[in-house]
């Protein structure tokens, strides 16, 4: 697997992440992960590879866009001293031209890369282990229906920015595509954001492939 022993991991983003994480840092004890992926990918990797002794870190914030990130980032990701970092930002920074579209509170495109690129220029350096970046998503299978179309661009910049600094991506949108050819999306999550325990455990699969997880451990 290709997170190392003793690694500290911290694990950042929005509502997705968040899911009523213990504050001022979310950490392993009883649910003080929260109840969404990131506790799911905790519990395997304390079942699976006890030995190793990693350290989970959720620092997730509901309502979460890119500059909210970027105001919090010393504290949040950087006084961690993580060895690997897991991003996943963007779904609230397309939410919002939806949902508040006359408000100033958007974020552009060229903003969401701009913040994106310079808060992994200056974190990349120090991570020991790797960077894990995963694409935003709407649980949405038309494609061309507007909030998808504007996510699936959102979500190419994050790949770019993959590639840029030499991080693992997860495509969670993928992830998600394929799980509405069986399930309507609202199954999934009521708001076709939100997911309920199963697509929480899609993501936390994804992400488990991602790092070398042996399920057969």
């Amino acid at each position: 697997m290709k997170i190392q022993k003793n690694s500290r991991l911290v694990m950042i983003g929005d509502s997705i992440t968040d899911v009523s994480r213990v504050r001022p840092v979310g950490n392993p004890r009883g649910e003080g992960l929260g109840k969404g992926y990131v506790n799911l990918v905790n519990s395997m990797l304390l079942t699976a590879y006890p030995q190793l002794e990693i350290g989970v870190f959720n620092t997730g914030c509901s309502g979460n866009r890119i500059i909210d990130l970027e105001e919090r980032w010393q504290s949040d990701v950087l006084d961690l001293k993580p060895d690997w970092l897991s991003v996943m930002i963007g779904i609230n920074d397309v939410w919002r031209h939806f949902d508040s579209p006359h408000s100033d509170i958007q974020v552009s495109i060229e903003k969401y890369e701009q913040v994106l690129d310079e808060l992994l220029a200056k974190t990349k350096p120090i991570l020991s282990g790797g960077l894990i970046l995963m694409s935003p998503y709407f649980i949405e299978p038309n494609k061309q229906e507007p909030m998808r179309q504007m996510m699936d661009a959102y979500g190419l910049i994050v790949k770019k920015m993959a590639q840029k600094y030499d991080a693992i991506f997860i495509d969670i949108q993928a992830v998600f595509d394929e799980a509405t050819k069986y399930h309507n999306p609202t199954f999934i999550a009521w708001d076709r954001i939100h997911p309920a325990t199963h697509g929480h455990m899609l993501i936390a699969r994804a992400f488990l492939n991602a790092i070398d997880f042996d399920f057969k451990n």
